[in-house]
Order: structure tokens, then sequence, then C-alpha cells
């Protein structure tokens, strides 16, 4: 679920980053302008996701712990 949610929110970066440079809003364009149905619906995923991520500030685990964890149980 994480990996996801670091996808939805990296899609939502680059439209936000073509909104903000070139005032062009892809999802818009993609799916029948802002309004669209899709489109609010892919909004609300994407800033569903947003909030989702928020519990991995806070989560306590690191990069460096998952994979020392891991290679623990590959030796043994």
């Amino acid at each position: 679920m994480d990996r996801l949610s670091l996808l939805l929110i990296i899609v939502g970066a680059i439209n936000w980053g073509l909104v903000g440079l070139f005032q062009f809003d892809l999802v818009a364009f993609l799916f029948g302008g802002q309004a669209a149905l899709i489109s609010r619906v892919l909004y609300t995923i994407i800033g569903a996701a947003g909030v989702w991520s928020i519990s991995m500030l806070f989560n306590g685990r690191t990069r460096e712990a998952d994979v020392s964890e891991r290679m623990g149980s590959q030796s043994a």
C-alpha cells in the first residue's frame, strides 16, 4: 500500500509541477476537464494517498532497518 501511495503522490506532484510551470493540468486534459467525474475521482484518490503517506513520517522504521532486517532473514 505504501508503494502505491508513493506512486500516486509522484503522479500528483508531476501534475502540480505542470500546473505551476505551464498552467497545464494533465489529469484534466486526459480525462475531460477538472469537473469531469473521473478527474474528480482521481484527484480524490491522489489526495487520499497523500493522507495515507503521512503515516510514513511517524512509523519509526527506516529504510536501513528494513534492509538489515531482510539481510538477516536471508542468512538464517
